[in-house]
């Protein structure tokens, strides 16, 4: 299976995930899902739980009770609230935080 990561460029956390596979030898797919944004079928086939896939911080005035239907709505109209990175592998989708958190997904 190829590996494919949701990598924004400009998030530090991303390009420390991106160095780190690359350290280990591996060459991800980049998905840049801010230019390339996920459907709603997307984001639900990671199979995450939805309130771990959204940055909460870079929504302050969301409100919290939302239902994991609502969430995934909301990140397929807004991708830069997705949490990144997310690396999608043989063992399913993980997302870096810490970076080596996608290691799980090898």
């Amino acid at each position: 299976m190829a590996l494919i990561l949701w990598h924004n460029p400009r998030c530090s956390t991303s390009r420390k995930a991106l160095a780190l596979l690359e350290s280990h030898g591996l060459a991800p797919a980049i998905r840049r899902y801010l230019d390339d944004p996920p459907s709603r079928d997307d984001l639900a086939a990671l199979d995450l739980p939805a309130r771990q896939m959204i940055r909460w911080k870079d929504a302050p005035d969301l409100p919290r009770d939302l239902t994991d239907a609502q969430i995934l709505d909301h990140l397929a109209s807004h991708p830069r609230l997705i949490e990144r990175p997310i690396l999608i592998g043989p063992k399913g989708a993980r997302i870096g935080r810490p970076p080596e958190a996608v290691l799980a997904a090898l």
